[in-house]
């Protein structure tokens, strides 16, 4: 995923200016639309990318075509449904953005719009590839990413009480999972688990 070429570089920064916004973005109104105005009211429910951008997270999507935006304030607490189901589908809701972006940009290749061999075809296919390694990236069960509120969401509540007891933990096991074991140890949980999701994706998207 690591890459320094003219194509790539152009599209991580169209993917800060879009794709995380419109991420960040979807967790707003996911959570406005249940009744939670919390990132409305910090200027968040918007797709102005200066209000979105995380510093760290920027900086590994530019270098590695993963990373995060800006944690979007949620008090699932002032939504009208169970508070952790509600938190579950306003997290579940910035992932679900990048996929539906990643659909519409592979309509041009599909209907042959664009040629794959063109510039813009190029262009298009690595902007579906970071949209979809966003997505699976960010559904990883740690915390602070959204599959981690996901799962707490969906596992009956003593599972998910044992899931966020480990919080404190998160980065540590991020850190862990996607630096140590693979560098110390030449294990890549984190490859292993999203690679072969990754490529069906690509493939339904791109092909079938």
């Amino acid at each position: 995923m690591f890459g320094f070429s003219l194509a790539q570089i152009i599209v991580r920064v169209i993917v800060l200016l879009l794709g995380i916004p419109i991420h960040e973005w979807a967790h707003a109104w996911s959570a406005y639309q249940l009744g939670d105005d919390t990132a409305s009211l910090q200027g968040r429910l918007t797709l102005n990318p200066l209000a979105h951008l995380d510093p760290v997270g920027s900086l590994l999507i530019l270098v590695s075509g993963f990373g995060w935006g800006k944690p979007v304030p949620v008090n699932p607490y002032h939504m009208r449904i169970n508070p952790r189901i509600g938190m579950a589908l306003s997290s579940a809701a910035g992932p679900a953005a990048n996929f539906v972006l990643a659909m519409l940009l592979a309509i041009p290749l599909r209907l042959g719009w664009v040629t794959w061999f063109s510039r813009t075809g190029q262009l298009l296919e690595v902007a579906i590839q970071i949209n979809i390694g966003l997505m699976l990236f960010n559904l990883l069960p740690a915390f602070p990413l959204d599959g981690e509120k996901v799962l707490v969401g969906v596992l009956p509540p003593r599972w998910g009480d044992r899931l966020l007891q480990l919080r404190p933990f998160g980065s540590l096991i991020l850190v862990a999972l996607l630096f140590v074991l693979p560098q110390l140890i030449g294990i890549d949980l984190v490859g292993m688990i999203i690679a072969p999701i990754y490529g069906l994706l690509m493939n339904l998207l791109l092909f079938v």
